[in-house]
């Protein structure tokens, strides 16, 4: 999965925790003058723009003072959204019966791109419902997974929300 190095995650967990948030994931895509940290939170209620500044914040001085980012970054703090990705093998563990689409690294059943229902979690290994079959996916082999978010189309919103 693309979660940051553990430098950082070991850095920002810590203080998104102490915050009262829940630090869902951390990305980080480096570039010698265009890197970009993301880091998502979120919490019970879901996050506003005011959760995402005062996190901002905290980071941001923590950052300033260590360093662990030797060139230029952009920090940016945000919710996951309806379109949740997946960092950790307990996120899949939460969304069981939930639709997500999982990119692997090299192809399974002839498919770099799956989509299904997650089925359940045996060790590192997530079991996806495809239509009529049962695929076995090693979190190791994930490059990135995301949450489809399901619409009620006659209520213009998500099912559950």
């Amino acid at each position: 999965m693309k979660q940051a190095p553990e430098h950082l995650v070991n850095l920002i967990e810590p203080i998104v925790e102490g915050l009262g948030y829940e630090c869902v994931g951390i990305e980080f895509n480096p570039h010698p003058q265009h890197g970009l940290l993301r880091i998502y939170i979120d919490t019970e209620e879901g996050v506003v723009l005011e959760d995402c500044t005062k996190v901002s914040h905290q980071l941001s001085g923590m950052l300033d003072v260590e360093e662990p980012i030797p060139s230029n970054y952009q920090l940016e703090v945000s919710s996951p959204g309806a379109d949740r990705p997946f960092f950790k093998l307990s996120q899949f563990e939460q969304f069981i019966g939930s639709t997500v689409t999982i990119n692997v690294f090299k192809p399974i059943n002839k498919q770099r791109k799956l989509t299904g229902k997650i089925d359940s979690v045996d060790g590192n290994v997530v079991l996806l419902q495809q239509a009529d079959q049962l695929l076995e996916i090693p979190f190791q082999a994930m490059s990135k997974a995301r949450l489809v978010p399901e619409y009620d189309m006659k209520k213009g919103r998500r099912n559950g929300k």
